[in-house]
């Protein structure tokens, strides 16, 4: 990893479990099965930014969260201070998505343009509410713009041009 290489949050450390050191982790991935494997390596990364590289030595997943084990860590004494500190990977180790999906950092930013070209705003957030995703479409001196994730609205992303190509559904611009 460079000093200049983003990283990426895959996990919240919420808090601590048992005597021994693990702790209880939110994650923030779609594959926190690699994540959180034995081997994999984060980074901890404290209030004032600075990091520091931690090996997991074990995990378990129970309800929506994770039990980590970290290597070299035994006791809730050294973990307490964990506790609201993200788990990062840098870019370079982001799991490789097939064509057509993209990570949320990639489509934020992105202008937005109707079929014709016509320029209806940045996508400034992405909503992640159930069934599909939402996209947040900051408009010049207009309400945001909501447009659904979904192929018959989403017509074309070109994350190399920062832009995405969209169909609107009649009404939706109104909302």
């Amino acid at each position: 990893m460079t000093q200049e290489e983003p990283m990426y949050t895959v996990g919240v450390v919420i808090g601590t479990h048992g005597l021994r050191g693990e702790v209880r982790v939110f994650p923030r991935t779609d594959f926190p099965e690699v994540r959180f494997s034995p081997g994999s390596t984060l980074w901890l990364v404290s209030g004032d930014g600075s990091a520091r590289q931690v090996r997991v030595e074990g995990a378990r997943q129970h309800k929506n969260v994770f039990i980590v084990r970290f290597a070299g860590v035994d006791s809730i004494e050294a973990v307490e201070p964990w506790k609201g500190r993200e788990l990062k990977v840098p870019e370079s180790e982001l799991v490789p998505l097939p064509e057509g999906r993209y990570y949320i950092h990639q489509l934020v930013g992105c202008r937005v343009v109707d079929e014709e070209g016509e320029d209806l705003g940045e996508l400034v957030e992405v909503l992640q509410p159930g069934a599909n995703d939402v996209y947040v479409v900051r408009r010049a001196g207009a309400k945001d713009l909501l447009i659904p994730a979904i192929p018959s609205v989403v017509k074309r992303v070109s994350v190399d041009d920062r832009l995405m190509v969209v169909s609107l559904l009649e009404g939706l611009e109104d909302l």
